[in-house]
């Protein structure tokens, strides 16, 4: 088995979002990697209008996923709920869908269909450089407080902007549909509130809460390490 882990919005280097859960499956002999989302800056194309969108963020996820047949699990978080509904789509590998405070959208929606219409008070918008952020200093409340002090550090070195347009793209296609999945619902989430992800986590298969932050990963490795383990014999 390996896992593939889809980051969420606003951030880069994936693997450090999720270094803790990715090295308790190592030590259990189960491989990870966490695709660059090229919509975050992460494939050398700077973000902003123009540039990288959802559609480039499914085919690198795409790409990774189809590199090889191993069983794999595939795990996002927030925003990458959206770019895995199409990435995983018809790929015969993929065993699992693990939606992590995420969004499990049908063909032909967009993350904004999953908001009021107004950006969130924690989000800062550029509509000059077609660009949004996570505003620095409501990071560690709003995403971080169930973590560590080492985290809560170096979490914003790990923050960057985003290609506005994303918000609208609509997925062409909905892996959950046909790929079997569990919602990790994290009751402490501050930023997409508890009563939000149990309206989203209607779509999946099984759902299960763990008292948490946005961030359980980084927050209560273990636990989610240990989610992810169960699912090692998964059928499709």
């Amino acid at each position: 088995m390996r896992v593939v882990f889809v980051h969420g919005a606003c951030v880069r280097d994936g693997s450090w979002w999720w270094h803790r859960a990715a090295r308790l499956l190592q030590e259990r002999g189960v491989a990870s990697v966490s695709p660059a989302l090229p919509s975050c800056g992460e494939a050398g194309v700077p973000p902003g209008a123009g540039g990288p969108g959802l559609t480039e963020d499914v085919a690198a996820v795409r790409q990774v996923l189809r590199d090889g047949d191993a069983p794999t699990i595939v795990v996002a978080h927030s925003y990458g709920g959206i770019v895995a509904a199409e990435a995983a789509a018809g790929v015969g590998s993929v065993r699992h869908l693990v939606l992590v405070s995420s969004y499990l959208p049908e063909i032909g929606q967009s993350l904004s269909e999953f908001g009021d219409g107004t950006p969130a008070p924690f989000l800062d918008v550029d509509p000059d450089t077609g660009t949004f952020g996570v505003r620095p200093e409501l990071l560690v409340d709003t995403f971080l407080q169930d973590c560590d002090s080492d985290v809560q550090t170096q979490a914003p070195a790990h923050l960057t902007r985003q290609s506005v347009q994303v918000t609208g793209q609509p997925v062409g296609a909905a892996a959950w549909h046909h790929v079997p999945s569990t919602y990790l619902v994290c009751t402490q989430d501050k930023g997409t509130p508890a009563r939000l992800q149990r309206e989203f986590a209607r779509r999946a298969g099984r759902v299960v809460e763990l008292d948490a932050g946005h961030h359980p990963f980084l927050s209560q490795a273990a636990a989610v390490g240990d989610l992810l383990l169960s699912l090692q014999g998964t059928r499709r």
